[in-house]
């Protein structure tokens, strides 16, 4: 194919995330040619079951022991292809639900489930069957999208940056012009991608995201996380308790970093009253955002937020606060927005972003550079499994 043909080419792809808050299954298409000419299909969340985001959550402590990519300790193994069959499923039924067939996909790109994330020692695990889901689903699967990252020296996250940066070039009026951009992702752990006008790009995880806030709720009132942030509502900032989280060495540390999961601890059940402590941890996710702009050449117009925690009120209400007390920029203060708010589906873009990804690896188009994952060379990455049968509907 001539390359100025190959460039008009779009590819249906269908995204799918478990993130580090193990909620559920995001599913999402898009139509893109993995440059700047995206168009956004439907999106959709499969919550998980309690009993399996428990079995999730004891997952992260026998992946401890995993010395090499492909170790499965434990019951590692078996998790890993009931979360592939439940992802199988989940294709069947987004498909269904929205009146799509098998032959309308080019290709599902397929990110599993994080338990392991140790980029000094060059390893990062994700939990998930390339080949089984190809197999169950009769289409291509891109996966593995972080391992050629790592193994070409770089941090392996965060990869949604490249997606980020086409989003940014497709701003709806009067947001279009205003640069630069950063959007972040307050997932379980928090993540910043800043891109300028001319497509540069630095991109590093902001430090605790949900996480810190749902493992406090739970192990203090055995709820799953809090919805909104209405337990954060009713509490006050412990200010020395913040002061000790935003005095890690992480924070200081320069771009690109990434984080695991476990890498940040839940105050002691004893360190706080259950609201407080909510709200005391609602203000160092967003307090850590702002330490995020130390890290950037200059501080964005736009910062669009995604992920679950652009639904906690508490978490948005103190960034707004804090971008408050910034010195305004010459276009005016920094413009705090919601997903939503900016055009886009909070809730679908970590979905969308590896549907993306799933079509520059096709095309070997590079997904990682220096500012985003401090790989030496900017790079592609993935691995791609055929189905061993024909697709037929």
């Amino acid at each position: 194919m001539a390359r100025k043909d190959h460039e008009k080419k779009r590819w249906c792809a269908l995204g799918l995330m478990s993130g580090t808050s193990m909620d559920g299954m995001d599913a999402a298409l898009l139509v893109t040619n993995g440059k700047y000419r995206v168009e956004r299909g439907p999106g959709a969340t499969f919550p998980f079951d309690p009993a399996f985001r428990n079995k999730l959550s004891d997952a992260l402590g026998v992946a401890k022991s995993i010395e090499v990519r492909t170790g499965r300790p434990g019951n590692l193994a078996e998790l890993e292809r009931e979360i592939t069959l439940r992802h199988a499923d989940v294709v069947h039924r987004f498909l269904g639900a929205n009146n799509l067939r098998i032959s309308d996909i080019d290709v599902i790109g397929f990110h599993g489930q994080t338990v392991l994330h140790r980029p000094a020692a060059g390893l990062t695990v994700q939990l998930g069957d390339g080949q089984v889901l190809a197999d169950e689903t009769g289409l291509p699967v891109v996966c593995d999208l972080r391992a050629n990252d790592m193994a070409l020296g770089g941090q392996g996250a965060p990869l949604v940056p490249a997606y980020h940066r086409a989003l940014a070039h497709n701003l709806p009026a009067p947001l279009a012009g205003l640069w630069p951009v950063a959007f972040v992702n307050i997932g379980g752990i928090g993540n910043i991608s800043w891109i300028s006008q001319e497509g540069r790009m630095i991109a590093f995880d902001s430090g605790p995201g949900n996480a810190l806030i749902d493992q406090w709720v739970a192990q203090k009132a055995g709820i799953a996380y809090d919805a909104e942030g209405a337990i954060a509502s009713e509490g006050t900032v412990i200010s020395d308790l913040a002061a000790r989280y935003l005095a890690e060495s992480f924070f200081q540390k320069a771009a690109p970093k990434s984080l695991d999961r476990n890498d940040f601890s839940p105050p002691g059940i004893d360190a706080a009253e259950l609201s407080d402590g909510a709200r005391t941890l609602a203000h160092v996710t967003a307090a850590s955002i702002l330490k995020a702009f130390e890290h950037v050449p200059q501080v964005p117009a736009i910062l669009v937020v995604c992920g679950g925690g652009r639904k906690n009120r508490i978490i948005m209400g103190e960034l707004q606060d804090l971008l408050a007390k910034l010195p305004h920029r010459a276009t005016g203060p920094v413009q705090l927005l919601s997903a939503e708010e900016a055009g886009f589906d909070g809730d679908a873009m970590e979905a969308e972003a590896w549907a993306y990804l799933a079509v520059r690896s096709l095309r070997g188009l590079k997904i990682t550079w220096p500012g985003t994952t401090g790989i030496g060379k900017a790079a592609s990455g993935g691995l791609l499994f055929q189905p061993r049968h024909i697709a037929t509907v």
